[in-house]
């Protein structure tokens, strides 16, 4: 694993960490409108460099059957891709790989968290799996990619 001070996981510049409540002192980022609006998505890191992920599952985020909806298990996976690979990001990336396969439902209420794991870091590209479970309830497994992007010259000016 990289030094953290060098990361993503320290130095993004929309870096938020919660400071009160049910996930004071875990970390989410605010620049993205999506996951703004359908979370709040939150992650941490333990004392062993191990990320993990959570949210709180409420009515927004639920479907007809009164579920987690499947493309809410989606967006949060691809929260936890960035997360997770944040010790290896030195800049921004796009995903640009995902699949995933739908175990069982979670409901109104119940928390949903993530572990996962890098598989391989290369140049430019970096592979990521990962499991969702509430409780010891295996709810949804994804695997994606990620690639690093460099910024054009315009989007810096801008930022």
């Amino acid at each position: 694993m990289n030094d953290l001070s060098k990361t993503a996981f320290l130095h993004r510049p929309d870096l938020h960490v919660a400071t009160e409540g049910e996930f004071k002192g875990w970390r989410t980022w605010i620049r993205d409108s999506f996951e703004s609006h359908i979370g709040p998505f939150w992650h941490r890191m333990d004392e062993n460099g191990r990320v993990h992920c959570a949210f709180r599952v409420e009515k927004k985020h639920l479907n007809g059957m009164r579920n987690v909806h499947g493309g809410c298990f989606m967006a949060f996976a691809d929260y936890c891709l960035f997360a997770i690979a944040s010790a290896e990001l030195e800049g921004p990336g796009v995903t640009v790989a995902f699949s995933c396969e739908f175990l069982d439902a979670a409901r109104e209420g119940e928390l949903v968290e993530c572990t996962g794991e890098v598989t391989r870091a290369g140049g430019s590209l970096i592979f990521l799996r990962g499991l969702l479970k509430s409780a010891e309830r295996p709810l949804f497994t994804f695997s994606g990619t990620i690639k690093r992007v460099k910024r054009k010259a315009s989007l810096e000016a801008g930022a």
